[in-house]
């Protein structure tokens, strides 16, 4: 995540994360990572909050000069009845120009794509770690699982020679 100025004596930021993508490690190779402010309405704060947020099959793309966030679910406040938004609709991400600009060069490349990581909560605001990403082929999956299945025994080998 990119450094943040603060002001001299505020407060350090607090950040809490709600949620992960997980299936985005496994399915791409992550490249570069930024932070990207979203647009809620209403109770979809507070349902953040609750934890009830599900970014799998969720992808940003730029349409019209503006970043947008598809297929991220979330689940509806219990409290707020009627209030409550369709729980799928696209979400504007707030990036600046300048980022947008150059994200759209690098989407433009054969086989990028941007993904959302994670959703967490930093200063009281909602925020998404969006990865620029590059579709895994089968045989990259099972290097990456046959590499991660020797580190885990050569570690019990060390562990149980301790």
């Amino acid at each position: 995540m990119p450094k943040i100025r603060e002001r001299p004596g505020a407060p350090a930021a607090a950040t809490r994360l709600v949620a992960t993508n997980r299936r985005a490690r496994h399915d791409y190779t992550i490249g570069e990572t930024l932070e990207a402010g979203i647009v809620l309405v209403g109770a979809e704060v507070k349902s953040v909050r609750e934890g009830k947020v599900t970014l799998q099959d969720s992808y940003a793309a730029i349409k019209d000069g503006e970043a947008w966030l598809y297929s991220m679910r979330i689940s509806p406040y219990a409290q707020a009845n009627r209030f409550n938004l369709d729980s799928d609709r696209p979400r504007k991400l707030l990036l600046h120009r300048r980022e947008i600009d150059r994200l759209l060069g690098k989407l433009e490349q054969k086989g990028q794509t941007l993904v959302p990581l994670s959703v967490y909560i930093k200063g009281g605001r909602v925020k998404v770690e969006l990865g620029l990403a590059t579709g895994k082929r089968q045989y990259d999956k099972r290097q990456a699982i046959a590499a991660r299945e020797t580190r885990r025994e050569i570690e019990r080998a060390l562990s149980g020679r301790e």
